[in-house]
């Protein structure tokens, strides 16, 4: 399989250029992700500083947290004392000073002590500055209108790289582009636009592909299947759009971490038992750190059930506020691993952290997929926590965000129609 370069064209604004290795992180690399793709070595780095300094902006607050992070070797190592090892692995020393700083705040993942109202407002101050914006990606607020007995209209941002659209080079393009529907996480009861916002705009210029982020009603005020319809909206509104939005006709992924990996995940499943034209089969489906299994019951959660920001009694609590009632814990719509058949689904890109408590929830969902003849495509980041996928202050954080975006390109690059596995 061709790598990025070959993937975007070399005129793209999203396309990454450099000279260095891309990240090894998490283990054995030869032949690149597990699962596929292989072929030799790349000649350009994934994450280029001086292509951060030229298309990202950085605010304030971003570089002070940033600058926080980046303290002297000897200072991390002072803090943290001595390596954590769970497992077999060790926990990314980095990640481990900036949880010994995180735990002087209060932390915006404890859902059993702290309200919605004021989860909402710890993961905005926390989750903004924590990812840098880009200058070559333009992103717009829209609606996906609907009827008030259907939920009312569904809030969305469409980030599309300058250079895409109607408007942009894709005469002279050598590859299609297509559009990603992303679902954020937060554990269905925080997240919104904004503190994605970093995120979505990474993986539309890493990409090429029109991001369109979907502002889903968020529970305990709105439980399922509340989010899931929200998605399932936005999705066929992008799906009849491509002209409008500047994509391939048919060229549409879904992708989405921690909850909205789970509603990523359920949608997949969903339009594949629909017989309907306006639901069509994702080409992708990218589940990062994804939950799901809602019994929550796995030897990661019992392992890593606290210390590592997300914990077992906040996921609990999350569960609670968007299912309450536990008879529906085991619907495939919520638990896609325990759907009864997951043949024919979308190729999957599956992301996961070795010191995450949904960690086996995405080695079974891929296990599961594969058993299917599902294509999967996994990486499990051996040394990073739940949340790494918007932590762009850590250092080296954004060189394995965005290698995770490459890969979600990947998959979106390849030609239509490909037969699956």
């Amino acid at each position: 399989m061709a790598d990025l370069a070959d993937a975007l064209s070399d005129d793209d604004p999203g396309a990454e250029s450099g000279t260095g290795a891309g990240p090894r992180r998490g283990g054995p690399w030869a032949g690149g992700w597990a699962g596929g793709w292989g072929g030799p070595p790349r000649r350009r780095a994934l994450y280029d500083r001086q292509l951060r300094r030229r298309a990202e902006h950085a605010s304030l607050r971003h570089r002070a947290m940033r600058a926080a992070m980046a303290v002297p070797e000897p200072l991390v190592r002072a803090v943290t004392r001595s390596p954590i090892e769970i497992d077999g692995r060790v926990l990314d020393r980095r990640v481990q000073y900036m949880l010994a700083v995180q735990r002087l705040l209060p932390s915006p993942l404890e859902a059993a002590t702290l309200d919605p109202a004021a989860q909402r407002r710890q993961l905005r101050m926390v989750a903004i500055p924590a990812m840098p914006t880009r200058r070559d990606v333009y992103s717009a607020d829209r609606v996906v209108s609907r009827a008030e007995a259907d939920g009312g209209p569904v809030p969305v941002r469409v980030h599309r790289p300058y250079g895409a659209g109607p408007l942009g080079r894709a005469s002279g393009s050598r590859r299609h582009r297509g559009a990603i529907v992303y679902v954020h996480g937060g554990g269905w009861v925080t997240g919104d636009l904004d503190t994605h916002h970093g995120s979505c705009q990474t993986l539309a210029a890493v990409t090429g592909c029109v991001v369109v982020a979907v502002d889903y009603r968020l529970a305990p005020e709105h439980p399922f299947p509340a989010a899931l319809d929200d998605t399932l909206a936005a999705w066929a509104w992008v799906a009849e759009r491509p002209d409008e939005l500047g994509f391939e006709p048919g060229r549409v992924g879904i992708m989405g971490d921690s909850a909205g990996g789970n509603l990523a995940a359920a949608l997949a499943l969903v339009v594949r038992d629909r017989d309907d034209p306006a639901l069509p089969l994702p080409v992708a489906q990218g589940l990062v750190y994804p939950g799901v299994d809602l019994r929550l019951d796995t030897g990661s959660i019992r392992t890593l059930a606290d210390g590592f920001m997300l914990t077992a009694e906040g996921m609990w609590a999350f569960r609670d506020a968007y299912v309450p009632d536990p008879a529906d814990w085991e619907r495939p719509e919520v638990s896609p691993l325990l759907a009864s058949d997951h043949a024919g689904l979308p190729p999957a890109l599956i992301v996961t952290a070795g010191f995450d408590p949904l960690r086996d929830d995405g080695f079974a969902y891929a296990s599961a997929l594969r058993a299917a003849g599902v294509e999967v495509h996994e990486r499990c980041y051996d040394g990073q926590i739940h949340g790494f996928f918007g932590m762009g202050l850590l250092p080296g954080g954004m060189e394995i965000i965005t290698e995770v975006c490459e890969a979600m390109g990947r998959l979106m690059a390849r030609p239509l129609g490909r037969p699956r596995a």
